[in-house]
């Protein structure tokens, strides 16, 4: 299956992200299909090739959560953004736990 994904370039500390076409279970530095645009994140700014985008997913590639939500905001797409980050293991270690009540006749 294909995906719409980031893969990152640059160097350690000044990171650039391209968005390009590759099989979803590729390793993020492995071989593109296809080369849709790029993001600076240092700077905030983005270019996407919008035809090429539309023309991947009319074939059936996927984008990821963080690429979907970055086509919302440029107009690309229309829905709603996804939350990407899961929670982190304090939230889920401090959920309620059922209190089991013991009977003191046993």
């Amino acid at each position: 299956m294909l995906a719409i994904k980031f893969k990152k370039t640059g160097k350690k500390g000044q990171k650039h992200l391209r968005i390009v076409i590759a099989e979803k279970r590729s390793k993020l530095d492995g071989r593109a299909i296809d080369d849709l645009g790029w993001v600076n994140p240092h700077e905030k700014t983005a270019n996407v090739d919008k035809e090429k985008v539309l023309r991947w997913i009319e074939k059936g590639a996927q984008p990821t959560a963080s690429v979907r939500n970055l086509l919302i905001k440029k107009g690309i797409l229309r829905g709603k953004k996804i939350a990407v980050h899961a929670k982190s293991k304090k939230q889920e270690e401090t959920k309620p736990t059922p209190a089991v009540e013991k009977s003191e006749n046993s």
